[in-house]
């Protein structure tokens, strides 16, 4: 008996880190996982950092993740729409996955509706106040100057500077990354405060979810704004065990691997 159709969100694979053994392992399975789903789902987002580092070269992509690719293309092709989303690790995704996978890469945040609900989707990298000097570094890696620059190096140090980097900027994440540290700290928090007020004093709707990655932290949170329940979504990572988010067309749920 075939399954009701659900549209599921995931996010913060980084596959590639920290090592190619680990690595392989968590491709292994999230593999698993889009074939199991691929089931009953209409949609599937993968909201960011799917990779740990990715760059396309005129002629080169990173070494590796064959299953993954692979298997994308086997779902794309069986008329299921994959959504990516760069995230501030692998943003600089350009044609390479749309042309052989079949999927839709979203670069800005996506807004759609189902006939209950507004969604809203972003990785959420460089979102609401604060955070100056990621959202300057932010520019200039989306700048097409940095990614010419970039493309001149060969891809064999090009890719163990950027892998590297991401290693060291990992290792210097502030020990209270795995927690919420309140409404009013929270960056991806204030901005959907700010966000649902901005479109409420002008008479626009609201949407209903805010779903993001880049956190690290698996977040479900509702606010009230005026008789609207907004909630807060993020994702949370795979690194230990790895969770996603189902919409049935009624309600959105967080499930557990």
């Amino acid at each position: 008996m075939s399954r009701a159709p659900k549209i599921y969100f995931a996010s913060d694979f980084h596959l590639g880190m920290p090592s190619g053994e680990k690595s392989l392992l968590r491709e292994k399975k999230v593999v698993s996982w889009l074939n199991e789903i691929a089931g009953d789902a209409t949609e599937i987002f993968l909201v960011g950092d799917i990779f740990d580092f990715w760059f396309e070269y005129k002629t080169v992509v990173p070494k590796g993740f064959f299953q993954l690719l692979a298997t994308l293309r086997s779902i794309t092709e069986k008329g299921i729409s994959v959504k990516i989303f760069p995230g501030n690790h692998d943003l600089w995704m350009f044609d390479y996955l749309e042309e052989h996978c079949g999927v839709e890469i979203f670069r800005n945040a996506l807004e759609f509706s189902t006939e209950k609900h507004l969604f809203f989707v972003h990785h959420g990298d460089g979102l609401g106040p604060g955070d100056p000097g990621f959202k300057f570094l932010k520019k200039i890696f989306r700048a097409r100057f940095a990614q010419f620059l970039f493309r001149w190096l060969h891809p064999d140090i090009g890719i163990r500077l950027a892998t590297g980097w991401s290693k060291k900027s990992r290792l210097a994440q502030d020990p209270q990354e795995d927690q919420y540290l309140g409404d009013d700290k929270e960056y991806l928090t204030q901005f959907i405060l700010q966000d649902a007020e901005a479109r409420s004093n002008k008479g626009e709707q609201v949407p209903d979810f805010y779903i993001f990655g880049h956190r690290h932290l698996v977040i479900d949170r509702s606010f009230e704004r005026g008789d609207k329940i907004v909630r807060y979504i993020n994702l949370g990572h795979w690194f230990q065990v790895g969770q996603y988010a189902v919409y049935d067309g009624q309600d959105l749920k967080i499930e557990w691997l």
